[in-house]
């Protein structure tokens, strides 16, 4: 006899939803039973690939049968079918942010926790083996105490401009996967927040109120530090790096390429260059933060990022935006 499967409902068909259908429909303990998106043709397109059906929210949500939503629509609709879900009694995995207003992160997470549904929002570098691999390590106390974490995030070309006015632009959009390893990787929410921003890439990106160039500097309560640096624009690839430096010691996660090749000859030593965009680089990222979502359905797990952990993303990115526009620290509350 078989294990029984966790039935989904998807919302999303686009480029995000296309990954997590394909690792629902490739997982032995998960089933896609529904697709939801204003595009119904999109949804009709990727339900069939994949053995499910199109639907509305309302008829997916309403079906006993659905044991779980993943939400990977567009930004503004995460907060909603959040609480649409929440009521519903289904379990949820949420694309990041859950909202763009921290007043509306505290609505949804009130539902969820009247629901008591379990959640998990998907920042996926912590399930990537590489960088997830370092914040598990250090929270071990590979490095002893931490003392300063380096993060270096960048893009290989910028999205279009349309893109970037509704996301929420840089801070919140492409740096808060940032603001979630570093403080997890601290050990503490950062206390200050001081951010530099330009455009240096796009000019583009600066009409529509945006930077494409940022870096921002943490600092926790205790005196911990954490730099971060963005940008949009690495013409050698999609360059993801972390460095963890502590009392015992150090940690460092570097890119990765499509083959561990190296040349060395009596000229020069060279290499790969990095995989080129997200979609290639966190393939692992994205089929590990669904197994850790079953394993926590079935017990034997909790969600290493919930609801809370959201909230202090998006804080910690509102207050870089703060600080750039004001040219001063930023105090958390």
């Amino acid at each position: 006899m078989g294990v029984q499967k966790v039935e989904f409902c998807q919302f999303g068909a686009g480029r995000i939803g296309r990954i997590h259908a394909g690792n629902i429909a490739a997982s032995d303990r998960a089933s896609l039973r529904y697709v939801v998106d204003v595009n119904v043709e999109a949804a009709a397109e990727l339900a069939k690939e994949h053995g499910g059906r199109p639907a509305t929210m309302q008829e997916a949500l309403a079906d006993p049968a659905v044991d779980a939503v993943l939400i990977a629509s567009p930004t503004d609709t995460h907060a909603d079918l959040i609480e649409a879900a929440a009521r519903a009694g289904k379990a949820i995995f949420c694309e990041k942010p859950i909202a763009l207003d921290p007043a509306r992160v505290d609505q949804a997470a009130e539902t969820v926790r009247q629901a008591g549904v379990t959640t998990l929002i998907a920042f996926n570098r912590r399930f990537d083996p590489t960088l997830g691999g370092l914040g598990e390590a250090v929270s071990r106390g590979a490095v002893g105490e931490v003392e300063t974490v380096i993060i270096t995030s960048r893009d290989p070309a910028p999205p279009p401009v349309d893109y970037i006015a509704g996301s929420g632009g840089l801070f919140l959009d492409m740096m808060i996967h940032d603001f979630d390893m570093a403080h997890w990787i601290l050990g503490e929410v950062p206390d200050e927040v001081f951010a530099r921003g330009s455009n240096l890439v796009d000019p583009e990106i600066g009409k529509v109120g945006d930077v494409d160039t940022a870096v921002v500097t943490l600092t926790t309560k205790s005196g911990k530090l954490c730099q971060i640096s963005n940008s949009r624009r690495a013409v050698y690839g999609y360059d993801q790096r972390i460095e963890a430096f502590g009392s015992e010691g150090m940690l460092r996660a570097g890119n990765r390429s499509a083959r561990s090749l190296e040349s060395w000859t009596k000229d020069a030593v060279s290499r790969e260059k990095p995989l080129y965009f997200f979609l290639e680089r966190y393939q692992e990222a994205y089929r590990n933060e669904l197994a850790h979502f079953l394993d926590c359905l079935e017990g034997k797990a909790t969600p290493l990022v919930g609801m809370e952990e959201g909230r202090v993303a998006l804080a910690l990115a509102l207050a870089a935006k703060k600080s750039m526009e004001s040219g001063l620290p930023v105090k958390m509350a």
